[in-house]
C-alpha cells in the first residue's frame, strides 16, 4: 500500500480559541481584577473545582480542575469567583456575530471554540511544496485572522485575546492554535508540518493522553515524527480499533473529525447539590435535562424512539430504566412525559445524588412520519422557532413553565464535553 501524503491544498480551516475564557471575560468586566491571578471555580469553597485560571494564574501553576485549596497552595492569594454563565454566553453571541460575517460554515466546538471552514474564501492559493516558499502573511485567511483578533478586542471587549490556528483540517488547526499561547496565531501546512512535529511532545496533541502515549510507546512510537511516520498497519495495531486509521489520515493532514458516523443517543446529567427525595421537588431538574437533551437531539437532525433515565442515589444505590416506543420522539412535552413516566417507576424513596435523562434509537428527523390526530409538523415547526430564539438570544430564553421553579434547584454551570460533545456551544446547566 502506498503511504498517503500529506494534504497539499491550501489550508482552509480555521481554529479560534478565546484565551482563559471566564476568567479573562471577568477581567474584561471588573477593570480591577486585570492582571491579577484569579480563577472561576464551579464553588468558591475549598473544595470547589477551578473551571477557568486567568493566564496570571497559570504562570503559578494552577490549572482548571484543580481544587480551590490546592491552588491557594501555589498562590495564596488566588481571587476564587463564582461562575456567572450568562455574562459567558453574552460573549460567546458577541463572537458568534463577528464570525458570521467571514462565514456561514462555523461551527461552536464549545462557548469559547470556533472552527471555521473558509475553502470558499477568494484568491486561496496553492501552497509551493519545498524548497520553494510561501509567504503566508498573503494568504486571505492570514488577513481574515488578524481582522477577526483586531475586531474582537474593538467591538467586544480589550482584554480579550483569542489564539487562532489555520490548517488543512480540524484537528491540525487546534493544534496550531495552540502552539504560541495566549494570542497566538500559526499555520500548520504542508511546507512546515515537519518542523512543528519536531517540537511537539505525543502528550501536546489533542485527545493523546499518557495512557495513550504509553500504548504508542509499546510499538516503537515516542514522538510526534514517529506518530506521522509510522504505516498504517502499525497505527491499527496500537489502537487496535479505527481509530488508528483516524490517526493515520489526522497527521497527514484529511478530515476525518467533521464526518458524523452516527449518534447513538443524546443525554445529559445533574449532580443535586440538595438531596431531594420526592418526585414532585425532582420534576423540575427533569425537566431542564429534558429541555437541553431534546434541543441537541432536533439540532442533530435527529428523532428518538427509546428514553432513558438513571438515578444515583447518595447512599451509593443505582437504578436505572430504558423503554422503547413505537412512535417517533423529538418534542419536549413528549419526551418529559415519557422520562417521568420512567422515573416515577423506580421503587426507591431515597435522597437523589444525581439524574440522568437520554435519548436513543436514533433516526434522521427528515423522516418523521405524519400522524392522523396530531399535528406533528406543526409541533416540529414550534419547536424549530423555540430552539431558534434560544440560540440567538442564549439558552433558556424560552423555557417550559414547569422549570421555572428549577432554577434554585439547578444552578447554571459551565460545562466541559469530549471530542463527542463538541456540537455544544451554551452553556450547559447539567454538568
Amino acid at each position: 500500500m502506498d503511504t498517503l501524503s500529506f494534504n497539499s491544498k491550501p489550508p482552509a480551516i480555521m481554529h479560534i480559541d478565546l484565551n482563559s475564557c471566564f476568567a479573562t471575560i471577568e477581567q474584561q468586566a471588573n477593570p480591577h481584577l486585570r492582571g491579577k491571578p484569579i480563577a472561576v471555580a464551579a464553588y468558591t469553597t475549598p473544595s470547589g473545582c477551578i473551571l477557568a485560571p486567568s493566564i496570571e494564574a497559570k504562570k503559578h501553576g494552577i490549572k482548571t480542575g484543580m481544587r480551590v485549596k490546592d491552588a491557594r497552595v501555589l498562590y495564596p492569594n488566588l481571587i476564587v469567583l463564582p461562575p456567572d454563565p450568562w455574562k459567558y454566553r453574552s460573549v460567546h453571541l458577541a463572537l458568534r456575530r463577528i464570525l458570521s460575517d467571514y462565514t456561514n460554515d462555523f461551527v461552536p466546538k464549545s462557548i469559547d471554540e470556533f472552527v471555521l471552514n473558509l475553502a470558499d474564501m477568494p484568491c486561496l492559493r496553492p501552497l509551493k511544496v519545498p524548497p520553494y516558499t510561501y509567504k503566508v502573511t498573503l494568504s486571505p485567511i492570514w488577513v481574515a485572522a488578524k481582522e477577526i483578533k483586531a475586531r474582537i478586542r474593538k467591538e467586544i471587549g480589550d482584554w480579550l485575546t483569542v489564539s487562532v490556528g489555520i490548517a488543512p483540517n480540524r484537528f491540525l488547526a487546534k493544534v496550531a492554535s495552540g502552539l504560541r499561547k495566549p494570542d497566538g496565531l500559526d499555520e500548520i501546512n504542508i511546507t512546515n508540518f515537519r518542523d512543528v512535529y519536531l517540537k511537539l511532545k505525543l502528550t501536546d496533541l489533542p485527545y493523546i493522553k499518557f495512557h495513550n502515549a504509553a500504548r504508542l510507546g509499546n510499538f516503537g512510537i515516542y514522538t510526534v515524527i514517529d506518530f506521522y511516520q509510522s504505516p498504517l498497519w502499525k497505527l491499527k495495531a496500537a489502537f487496535e480499533s479505527i481509530n488508528g486509521y483516524y490517526w493515520y489520515l489526522r497527521l497527514r493532514g484529511w478530515e476525518i473529525d467533521d464526518v458524523e458516523f452516527g449518534r447513538k443517543s443524546y443525554g445529559n446529567s445533574y449532580a443535586l447539590p440538595k438531596p431531594f427525595v420526592e418526585f414532585s421537588d425532582l420534576a423540575p431538574i427533569l425537566t431542564k435535562l429534558v429541555t437541553k437533551t431534546s434541543t441537541r437531539l432536533r439540532g442533530a437532525h435527529y428523532l428518538a424512539r427509546g428514553v432513558h433515565v438513571a438515578v444515583a442515589y447518595r447512599d451509593g444505590g443505582f437504578w436505572h430504566k430504558g423503554v422503547t416506543f413505537p412512535k417517533d420522539l423529538f418534542d419536549f412535552q413528549e419526551i418529559y412525559k415519557k422520562a417521568y413516566r420512567i422515573l416515577t417507576a423506580s421503587p426507591y424513596k431515597k435522597p437523589v445524588r444525581e439524574l440522568a435523562v437520554s435519548v436513543f434509537n436514533l433516526r434522521s428527523l427528515d423522516s418523521v412520519q405524519l400522524e392522523l390526530f396530531d399535528d406533528v409538523d406543526k409541533k416540529r415547526k414550534l419547536n424549530e422557532a423555540v430552539d431558534s430564539v434560544n440560540e440567538r438570544w442564549g439558552n433558556f430564553v424560552i423555557t417550559p413553565a414547569r422549570m421555572m421553579t428549577a432554577q434554585d434547584a439547578v444552578p447554571d454551570r459551565i460545562a466541559f464535553g469530549g471530542i463527542k460533545e463538541l456540537e455544544e456551544f451554551t452553556i450547559d446547566v447539567t454538568k
